[in-house]
């Protein structure tokens, strides 16, 4: 018996890194997981493989670009006619364009908050009424360390995050009675391809701030969201749980 058993999970990101990582940890513990991110079929091969080698299909890929309000819309409807309600969102769709805020474009900062903040409330409303409707359900948001200590040439990609928590915090409050737990997580600097994105310069003054001395790996934010989507984690409503190596300590 898996802790996700009977579960349907939509995860955001799916493709690779942190959303992959939780998307095969989730089928693995029973879930039927629906992956959705911005590539075509062959993008989610990696993802796939993972989830096959476990020895199931119970999985389901869809390509979706999560800021775009039709899509996100098109997106849900899809999941609910073809494997059935989500019992767990995880909002893990994320950007990050590094810029200092003097040589920063408007684009480059409205497509970061609006694939980073936009995104997850999109995600979450488009699957909340069933939620409510059904008095459960679990909302996961991944948010970031530098939403809490801001970062250099981060200002964009921090205060999407920054939002997130807010968001996080503010629909917990909402929902919480109604039999949904909403929380979020705020990874340090993970070896994903988005850490790969970034400036040797930039990983090299990241690491140098990192008490532990080292970026951390995909499998140790992993259980992080198994907690929050089974039944263990039933008593945490609006936290940030943080995996960050020593670079917020509460």
């Amino acid at each position: 018996m898996g802790k996700l058993d009977g579960k349907v999970a939509v995860v955001t990101g799916a493709a690779s890194g942190i959303g992959a990582g939780i998307s095969i940890a989730f089928a693995k513990e029973g879930a039927t997981v629906v992956l959705v991110d911005l590539v075509d079929e062959a993008g989610f091969s990696s993802t796939v493989s993972g989830i096959v080698a476990l020895g199931t299909d119970r999985y389901y890929t869809y390509t979706c670009d999560v800021a775009n309000e039709e899509q996100v819309n098109g997106m849900a409807d899809w999941v609910r006619a073809n494997v059935g309600e989500a019992d767990v969102v995880v909002n893990n769709a994320g950007i990050f364009i590094e810029s200092s805020v003097v040589d920063m474009t408007s684009a480059i900062w409205d497509k970061v908050i609006g694939v980073n903040l936009r995104g997850t409330f999109l995600v979450t409303r488009a699957f909340l009424a069933s939620m409510i409707e059904r008095r459960g359900g679990r909302v996961i948001n991944i948010a970031s360390q530098l939403a809490q200590i801001g970062g250099t040439e981060a200002s964009a990609y921090a205060a999407s995050k920054g939002g997130v928590i807010s968001f996080t915090k503010s629909l917990a409050r909402e929902v919480a009675t109604l039999g949904i737990n909403v929380n979020a997580i705020a990874p340090g600097p993970i070896k994903t391809p988005l850490l790969d994105g970034e400036t040797p310069e930039w990983r090299e003054r990241k690491l140098a701030e990192l008490p532990i001395g080292r970026f951390g790996e995909v499998s140790e934010v992993v259980p992080t969201a198994i907690l929050l989507a089974s039944d263990d984690g039933s008593y945490y409503v609006g936290a940030v749980l943080g995996p960050n190596g020593g670079d917020v300590m509460n």
